[in-house]
């Protein structure tokens, strides 16, 4: 196995390290005061600082940096083809700021959507909704999961797309849509039952549709933590009887849960990268804190057994790494298949391991770190909410063992038969 970064990758590496501190954070504080605020999503804007970054990075050739090589469309979107173990360091460098990815156009779940119509998109879908993403004039969102069923089973769906003559017809109502709330969204990709009767696995369709189709109504945004993640939201909404040119099914009906698999892997990949780089930006900032706060006449490093816990947090941070590089390393040379446990295993892992780090920082910080002086619950809530979402931890524990007794099984067979 090989983990080390190209040298192409190591390239991009120090101007994208060169480029978060020299612009990004320190634009978190402008970012923050130009965000509208409250709970109507309506009033919310796309901070003016936002497209000023954006504009900049791409014109540092800093752009659409985790689309590979071979998703790539026609045309100049700044897509650079890295595998996903060159790609990894460089979401682990976007993950020290929540800013970041929408800068550089690798922010979720627009990521997942771009590979899905990259990959499986017809030349019209990619022209009409594909091209924009990538140039960062739109955004969109992922409608999957359903508010009255464990959605964490996409076979317990109840929401549907089914065809009707040159149509497809939607209705339905998801929730935890992230990203729908932003002022630039335009579209989502809705997964519903094509043909109910259908083996579990090609039961689902995958659909573009338009946030202005008649139907649709986003019914409002859902508070985590008590915050509403402006300016992209995470929202519910209702399908009622939607009708849309069936040219808007992705690859064709029965097709979504494929699709699903495609697209989960990578990106479970680049959030649990993300989630690294949050995990070392918290860890940081707790070295920082526990070496210049002092208290009972010494500082805070030589008290207690908070050495102890920065090198606990320092080796977990490093396993957890070199297991997620893994699981890239695996997809990039095995398939998506070949990393199943692998994926599921960082989707337990790395999360966390990051809320372990952002917790532990809270403590150093003592009351400071609830606030937002600095960007520790921010942090902790981030790392909570990844332990939900692409799956919760139970069911990637099920998943690897489930594998794991296979592979078991397998292995015993052999050694009968030898």
């Amino acid at each position: 196995m090989e983990f080390s970064p190209s040298d192409h990758c190591r390239a991009i590496s120090a101007r994208l390290l060169r480029f978060m501190q020299e612009e990004i954070l320190p634009a978190e504080a402008t970012h923050a005061a130009q965000l509208a605020g409250g709970d109507d999503w309506r009033l919310w804007r796309q901070p003016p600082v936002m497209e000023e970054l954006k504009a900049k990075a791409r014109a540092a050739g800093l752009w659409n940096l985790f689309l590979p090589s071979e998703s790539s469309s026609e045309g100049d979107h700044g897509d650079i083809g890295l595998s996903n173990v060159d790609y990894a360091p460089l979401a682990e460098i976007m993950g020290h700021s929540f800013i970041a990815p929408e800068v550089f156009n690798c922010n979720a779940p627009d990521t997942g959507n771009m590979e899905v119509l990259a990959r499986y998109g017809s030349p019209e879908q990619k022209q009409q909704w594909l091209a924009p993403l990538l140039n960062g004039e739109i955004r969109s969102a992922f409608c999957m999961t359903e508010p009255q069923v464990a959605s964490s089973d996409a076979t317990n769906m109840q929401a549907t797309a089914v065809v009707d003559g040159d149509d497809v017809v939607l209705n339905g109502r998801k929730w935890w849509s992230t990203g729908i709330g932003h002022p630039n969204c335009r579209f989502v990709i809705f997964m519903g039952l094509s043909n109910p009767e259908a083996e579990p696995h090609r039961r689902h369709a995958m659909v573009i549709c338009p946030l202005d189709a008649p139907g649709v109504k986003i019914e409002r945004m859902l508070p985590v933590f008590n915050t509403y993640d402006e300016p992209f939201g995470h929202g519910e909404v209702s399908f009622t009887d939607v009708r849309l040119p069936a040219t808007h099914i992705i690859l064709g009906p029965g097709r979504g849960f494929e699709i699903a698999q495609g697209r989960l892997g990578p990106g479970r990949i680049h959030h649990c990268m993300r989630a690294l780089g949050a995990a070392e930006r918290a860890l940081a900032l707790l070295c920082t804190r526990a070496a210049d706060r002092q208290a009972f006449g010494q500082p805070l490093i030589r008290l207690g057994g908070n050495a102890d816990l920065i090198a606990d947090l320092r080796m977990t941070i490093e396993q957890a790494r070199l297991l997620t590089l893994k699981a890239a390393w695996t997809i990039d040379t095995q398939g998506p298949k070949a990393a199943l446990s692998l994926v599921s295993q960082i989707k337990v892992v790395v999360p966390a391991v990051a809320q372990r780090a952002a917790d532990a920082a809270i403590q150093i910080h003592g009351a400071a770190g609830l606030s937002n002086d600095f960007p520790l619950a921010a942090l902790y809530t981030y790392a909570r909410v990844l332990r939900l979402a692409d799956g919760p931890d139970e069911v990637h524990r099920a998943v690897v063992a489930k594998l794991e007794i296979r592979q078991q099984s397998e292995a015993q067979q052999l050694g009968a038969r030898a």
